[in-house]
Order: structure tokens, then sequence, then C-alpha cells
């Protein structure tokens, strides 16, 4: 039985994840996603159901369009089995629960805001605000484990809060502590660069997912983005200079006497801008999904989110 529901748990996963895949391409370009039905996006031929299976039929597609030949994002089957792959881990850690329910939510949200940002530097409000409402209401039925707000609030009033309410609260303030840092970071970055550095996406992404994580898990998904953006920032940063990226106009400015070619390289590969709510979304779902995992062995992790 409990294989049975692994399976389940996968094949419902990769369906969400085509559903996803819609979201991901439709809603940046304000394309209705119920209708019209999937089709390619080159000759416009509606795609047969059978050749709709999610992750199999690109398989057996060979990644190209049956009628034209065009060729198929990988995007697609990779989204879809990473749906499914979280499906079953989201079963695995807390079985048939409204935690599971939750998370689940948690997780398809997080994947259009992430991947669609990396795609087309986008966070959409109709993907936020919603997951806003929805964090809301899953924290006043599924609160944090930790207790962290009801003792908080028992120190403060010398009273027992009820679940609901200490919930309530701590997604209220995650979601302030997230979107206000990331607007004050941005107001800041504005100041002392002139320009803008980080985008209202972002605040609004980081109200959703601390209105689902908490002021714990919330301020541990900035450090976590933050980082995992820096390093792999940086890499690309070095990747690129030492790639030659863009050397040829790095040559042009130099001998119209702009500086030394090397500093021109390195310039024009540090103003090379990464989205961070795509690190931000990596960041929720390591919390949500790896912290368990570290909590079964180093106890210090239990409870940080759920």
């Amino acid at each position: 039985m409990v294989t049975l529901l692994y399976i389940f748990f996968f094949l419902f996963g990769i369906v969400i994840g085509s559903f996803l895949n819609v979201c991901i391409t439709r809603i940046p370009e304000g394309i209705s996603i119920v209708s019209p039905s999937s089709r390619c996006p080159r000759c416009g031929t509606p795609i047969k159901p059978y050749d709709n299976v999610p992750v199999f039929a690109w398989m057996w597609l060979r990644g190209k369009c049956r009628a034209c030949g065009a060729p198929i994002s990988a995007m697609y089957p990779a989204i879809e089995l990473t749906t499914g792959l979280l499906f079953v881990a989201t079963f695995h850690e807390f079985g048939l629960t409204q935690t599971t329910l939750k998370w689940l939510v948690f997780t398809c949200l997080i994947l259009v805001l992430t991947v669609t940002d990396l795609r087309v530097r986008l966070l959409p409000d109709l993907v936020n605000w919603p997951g806003f409402a929805a964090g809301l209401l899953f924290s006043a039925f599924v609160p944090p484990d930790h207790g962290f707000m009801r003792y908080l609030l028992w120190r403060l009033s010398h009273r027992v809060v009820p679940e609901y309410a200490a919930g309530l609260i701590d997604a209220a303030l995650g979601a302030a502590f997230g979107s206000f840092l990331l607007w004050g970071l941005a107001a800041l970055y504005k100041v002392a660069r002139g320009r803008e550095g980080m985008g209202m996406g972002d605040v609004k992404m980081m109200a959703m997912v601390g209105a689902f994580l908490g002021l714990r898990g919330t301020f541990l998904t900035i450090l976590v983005g933050s980082l995992l953006g820096s390093v792999i920032g940086l890499s690309l940063v070095l990747a690129l200079y030492f790639g030659g990226w863009k050397s040829a106009l790095a040559k042009r400015a130099s001998r119209r006497g702009l500086g030394a070619e090397r500093t021109l390289r390195w310039s024009i590969a540090s103003q090379y801008q990464l989205p961070l709510g795509t690190f931000l979304g990596a960041g929720a779902l390591l919390i949500v999904y790896a912290v368990p995992l570290l909590a079964a062995h180093w106890p210090i992790f239990s409870g940080i989110v759920v």
C-alpha cells in the first residue's frame, strides 16, 4: 500500500508539473492558463493527448514537435520530473496529513516563481498574492511545530494562545520580516548605487514565503538564498571573465582609450545579474526539504519550520 502511495504521488506530481509548465510559460505573457489547449509555439498545431503525457511524451518524441519538428525545451520534462520527485519527498516526510497538503501547494508556487524569474526576470503578482493568502490560511491550520511564537506570546501575555492564532501571527511576522527586509535592502542599494538592484517582485515573493514558513523559516530562507546567490553569482562572473565573455567589446573599448582590456572585461562580467528570486526560491525549498533530513541526524535542526 505504501509503495502504491509513492507511485501515486509521483504520477500526480508529474501531472501537476505539466500544469506548472503552462503557468510558467503563459502567466508572464498574460495568456489564460485554461485555454487554448497546449500547442506547438512554432507551428501552432494542438498537441494530441498521447503526445502530452508528462515526462514520457518528450522522450518518445525525442524532444521535437511531431508536426513540424521544432525542438521542445528540456525545461518541460525537467519541471515535471522535479515536481514528481518533490511530491514523493513530501509524502515520505509528512505522510497523509494536512502538513503534506500545505507543502505541496507551497512547492508548486515556489517552482512557478523560481523558474519564471530565471526565464524572464519576473515574479508575477498572479502567483504571489494568492500564494500569500494561501500561506496565511494554511498557517492557521498547520502552525509550526517548534512553538516559538506560542512560547513568546505566553511570555508576553502570560496566557495560552490557541495554535491557530499563534500560526497566523507567526505567518504575518514572517511575511512582514521578509518583505520589509528586502524592501529596505533594495532602497539602500538604490541610494548607494543610483540604480535599481532588486524588483518589488522579490519583496512580494518573500511576503508569500513568510506566510508559509513563519518568522524563523523566512530568516533562514533569506540567509540560504543569499548565500547560494553569492556563491553561484561569483562563480559565474569568474567563468564569464576567464571564458572571454564580451571580449570583443572590451577590446574595442580599450582601443578607444577607455581602460585596460582586462579591467574592462572584469567590469563587463561583474555587471551580469542573476535573478534573486530564483535563489530565494531554491533556499525556501531547501529549508522545507533538506532541514528534516538534517534534523534526522542532528536534532538541533528539528522544528525549524514544521
